[in-house]
């Protein structure tokens, strides 16, 4: 299968800027599978998909304010996103621009943070060795700030926007969008239906902003991310499953953390590591059963994703319809649900 199988054209007017308000005022296309039919309607209304006994995953990351602005001796400017944690006081990151950011080069963020370049990988990332007093993340909640894709050019006037009302463990890179819609009072009208809110973890890292450049799919290597699935969170999914009872992610995250810890019967087994699953037709999911995500770029491992639930030309379809009716895309765009 060809990364162009899975392109399509999309006006660029349609790329949301900004967040809907109220968070669950977006707007909401619902698939149905079985049919093969299409419904328009607004996020709210998702309490008229979902009953009692369904049980709905979510991904408890929070995002981390991993944009970073640091500056050589010489008073050059370059920008840092942190991606991964691999010591207390060192990181992956992406460097802007990394020409100049080769080991042995020290940079300087403010006067309570410096780092050094220590290593840069194959694919180009740098490993780094940050210096300050204290604790790191009261340092980066300072000097950081919330990292938006690149396809946003307005400024979020509240970080808070991009982070989802349930976002407890910091950690990730960006947002797992899906979740935005989502307000605290829905999510309570949704508990008071009967519907068992599940939470697992996953902390997204670059694999959501590296481009699929191979254009044989099955050559493009996913980027890997820590993810945690606890006993409690396995045995509620594991006896819905067994009672036939639906599973219904939010978000491509959740979906990759059930689809990495499921063994072939569906069986979902608890545990914490890193996981580097690439899910792409003609897989099959093994214990997910619905899904709410956003639109995804072209050509994109999300994209893809999303193809394991029906097949690539129905989400092709979708997404041609979805341009048609002028749906908001990506992080702060509309969802969409899978039945």
């Amino acid at each position: 299968m060809k990364t162009s199988d899975f392109n399509y054209d999309l006006p660029e007017e349609l790329i949301a800027q900004t967040p809907a308000e109220p968070r669950d005022s977006s707007r909401l296309l619902v698939y149905r599978r079985d049919t093969k039919t299409i419904e328009h309607r607004i996020f709210r209304d998702i309490t008229d998909y979902l009953r009692a006994g369904d049980v709905l995953v979510v991904n408890r990351t929070r995002v981390l304010p991993a944009r970073l602005f640091a500056y050589t001796e010489k008073g050059a400017k370059v920008e840092l996103l942190l991606l991964k944690r691999l010591a207390i006081d060192e990181w992956e990151t992406l460097v802007k621009p990394g020409k100049k950011c080769r080991p042995g080069k020290r940079l300087t963020v403010n006067g309570e943070l410096s780092l050094e370049i220590l290593s840069v990988t194959e694919s180009g990332e740098r490993r780094v060795k940050f210096f300050f007093e204290g604790a790191f993340e009261d340092v980066l909640s300072r000097v950081g700030t919330v990292p938006l894709p690149p396809y946003i050019h307005e400024k979020l006037q509240d970080p808070e926007r991009y982070q989802t009302v349930y976002s407890k463990e910091n950690g990730s890179a960006a947002a797992p969008t899906a979740g935005l819609h989502f307000t605290n009072g829905l999510l309570e009208k949704i508990r008071g239906m009967g519907v068992e809110i599940v939470e697992v973890l996953l902390h997204v890292g670059l694999g959501t902003f590296r481009p699929v450049k191979e254009e044989d799919v099955e050559k493009h290597v996913m980027h890997s991310e820590f993810y945690e699935v606890s006993e409690e969170a396995a045995a509620a999914v594991n006896r819905a499953k067994q009672e036939g009872r639906r599973v219904i992610c939010v978000g491509t995250t959740s979906v990759r953390t059930l689809e990495s810890v499921a063994d072939m019967g569906g069986t979902i087994h608890a545990g914490s590591g890193e996981t580097s699953i690439f899910l792409y037709p003609p897989y099959r999911m093994k214990c997910v059963d619905a899904l709410i995500t956003n639109f995804h770029l072209p050509q994109s491992t999300l994209l893809m994703l999303v193809s394991c639930l029906c097949s690539r030309e129905e989400v092709l379809e979708i997404y041609k319809v979805a341009v048609e009716e002028k749906y908001r895309f990506f992080s702060f765009g509309d969802a969409c649900l899978f039945l």
